[in-house]
């Protein structure tokens, strides 16, 4: 998709705000549930430069955006202890489902923001109002991807944390030894399988039906506040 340089000076601020705001919900709710690990390291701040890993952040995204690879990455994990949770079991699971679960509050409301704006300003209001509004649709979309992609039952997204809770413990172990091969699986499984059988796209075949099924339920939300 070809965009204006309007377009593009509105995508970065949506983009760090969805990561930032997924990493710190995990230790908000981790905190809350009796483990402070991130709190003390200094990580509940929405301040992205405390979050940012050199590599899964700037280095590896610009690599994959020049080779016209599928573009991911990942923010500096915020720090959790399970084993000073109440139940670790249980609330890892918790913990893992409030990241996502932030993508999914914050694509709503970006989505009743993006209906209010289109209500009341019109669409002639020139440049800051094309500029707002492109960025409150980004926001939708990247809140949307990064919550579902995130559900992946995968090493090392936050669905393989809800998926080892709701195991067995003798599944879950087995499960559990998976996880320091999870980066290079995900390498093989998103960009080495499908470059040598594109026909085998994890992405374009597994995460985006769904997730273009979801944007449009936040965008019809939004038209329906627009009146449209």
């Amino acid at each position: 998709m070809d965009l204006t340089p309007l377009q593009m000076a509105a995508i970065p601020l949506p983009l760090i705000l969805a990561i930032v705001f997924h990493e710190v919900a995990h230790g908000w709710v981790a905190r809350a549930l009796g483990d402070p690990t991130a709190h003390d390291a200094g990580r509940l701040t929405l301040n992205p430069f405390k979050h940012v890993d050199p590599f899964g952040t700037v280095i590896l995204p610009g690599f994959l955006a020049l080779m016209k690879a599928p573009v991911f990455g990942w923010a500096k994990p915020v720090p959790v202890n399970g084993m000073r949770l109440g139940n670790p079991r249980r609330d890892m699971m918790i913990v893992a489902a409030a990241g996502p679960g932030s993508n999914f509050v914050l694509a709503t409301l970006s989505a009743v923001l993006l209906g209010l704006f289109a209500r009341l300003v019109p669409q002639d209001a020139g440049m800051v109002a094309e500029f707002v509004a492109f960025s409150l649709l980004v926001f939708i979309q990247f809140n949307v991807f990064l919550g579902l992609f995130n559900l992946l039952p995968f090493p090392p997204f936050d669905g393989s944390h809800i998926v080892q809770g709701l195991l067995p413990l003798h599944a879950a172990r087995a499960y559990q030894r998976l996880r320091p091969y999870g980066f290079p699986l995900l390498f093989l499984v998103i960009l080495v399988i499908p470059y040598l059988f594109p026909e085998w796209d994890v992405v374009e075949e597994l995460v985006l039906p769904p997730v273009t099924w979801a944007i449009g339920l936040f965008l019809d939300l939004a038209s329906s506040i627009a009146g449209g």
